[in-house]
């Protein structure tokens, strides 16, 4: 009689256990997308101060007006493509930690799942009989939970998928349409 009480208090531990490592390591892979994140705007604006101060200066000395034009037309196409290498490494570093997040979150599922239906698989070695009823009502919406997990994993990823995909469309439509319209501009200079 003893033994179920030892049981679940072991368990309990060892999931207590299990969720603080998800938790440390998901904080650390935070951590770290956070300090790419940051790197990649310090360098951003560090380059971007750089070309702002050179263009400026290339725009200071035009000596008319089309010539500003012509200047501010040249440069626009350049920009517009940092603008988009920038919108992707941010969202390779979201997509990144995202599947990450995504991994860890699944094996700690897979994890506990496991340990749940072992001890459960003890405890009811000692069931009285005719509890076989509620042991198996209580497999059975343990299954059906991990059944729906499994559809809301799958349809999460495919709308990641989905998105990563309308985006990176995205990213080609606008460099396409800066494209040409870079090369209106110089066939009208």
């Amino acid at each position: 009689m003893f033994a179920i009480p030892e049981q679940f208090s072991t368990a309990t531990k060892a999931n207590i256990e299990s969720q603080v490592a998800l938790l440390t390591s998901l904080t650390t892979k935070t951590f770290e997308s956070v300090e790419k994140i940051i790197d990649l705007n310090l360098n951003v604006a560090k380059a971007s101060l750089e070309e702002s101060t050179s263009a400026a200066k290339q725009l200071l000395s035009a000596k008319d007006a089309q010539e500003f034009f012509n200047l501010s037309t040249a440069q626009a196409q350049p920009n517009a493509e940092k603008a988009l290498a920038y919108g992707r490494h941010l969202a390779s570093i979201a997509s990144n930690a995202q599947a990450e997040f995504t991994k860890a979150a699944e094996e700690q599922i897979a994890e506990t799942n496991r340990k749940i239906v072992s001890l459960i698989d003890e405890v009811t070695k000692n069931a009285p009989a005719g509890s076989e009823n509620a042991v198996a009502l209580l497999k059975s919406a343990i299954s059906n939970a991990n059944a729906s997990y499994e559809q809301v994993a799958k349809s999460t990823k495919q709308a990641v998928e989905a998105l990563e995909s309308n985006l990176n469309t995205a990213v080609t439509q606008f460099t396409q349409a800066t494209t040409k319209a870079g090369g209106k501009s110089k066939k009208s200079a």
